[in-house]
C-alpha cells in the first residue's frame, strides 16, 4: 500500500525536492516534526517539479510500518531481552538477579538506539525508501 501527501515544493536538488507538507491524521498525536503544521520531506522528484510548486507525492507504508517498528517497538523488545539476560546471567553467578537486569536491559537499549542511528544513516542514502513526487498539481 502506498500513503498519498500533497505538500508545497520548497527546493529542489539533482534527482529531489524538499517539500513542505501538511501535516496529516497520523502526525497529529506524534507531536515529532518540526515545525506546527509542517513537516520537510525529501522525495524523488521525477517529474521536475520546482520550488513553489504544490505536488502530489506518496511514502510507501511498508517503510512507514518498518521505520515505526525499528524507532519505537525494537528498543522496548531490547529491554525486555536485556532484563530476561540479566536475570538468566545473574543466577548462573549467583549475584544480584536485580541488577543484571537492570544492567542487561541498558545495554542492550543502548544497543538498540545505536541500531537506531544506523538505520537512519542508511535510510536517508537508500533511494527505495524516500517518497515519491507522482504529479504536479499547480
Amino acid at each position: 500500500m502506498k500513503k498519498v501527501s500533497e505538500g508545497v515544493v520548497i527546493e529542489i536538488g539533482q534527482d529531489f525536492a524538499k517539500i513542505r507538507a501538511s501535516k496529516h491524521g497520523d502526525c497529529k498525536s506524534c507531536g515529532l516534526c518540526a515545525g506546527e503544521n509542517a513537516t520537510i520531506v525529501d522525495a524523488k522528484n521525477p517529474v521536475g517539479a520546482k520550488p513553489g510548486q504544490h505536488v502530489i507525492f506518496e511514502v510507501k507504508e511498508r517503510n512507514m510500518l518498518k521505520a515505526a517498528f525499528i524507532v519505537y517497538i525494537l528498543p522496548l523488545i531490547a529491554i525486555f531481552i536485556g532484563a530476561l539476560l540479566g536475570t538468566w546471567i545473574g543466577n548462573r553467578i549467583g549475584y544480584s538477579e536485580r541488577a543484571f537486569q537492570i544492567g542487561g536491559g541498558a545495554v542492550l537499549f543502548i544497543i538498540s538506539l545505536l541500531y537506531i542511528k544506523i538505520f537512519d544513516k542508511s535510510t536517508s542514502r537508500n533511494d527505495a525508501m524516500k517518497p515519491v513526487i507522482k504529479r504536479v498539481l499547480f
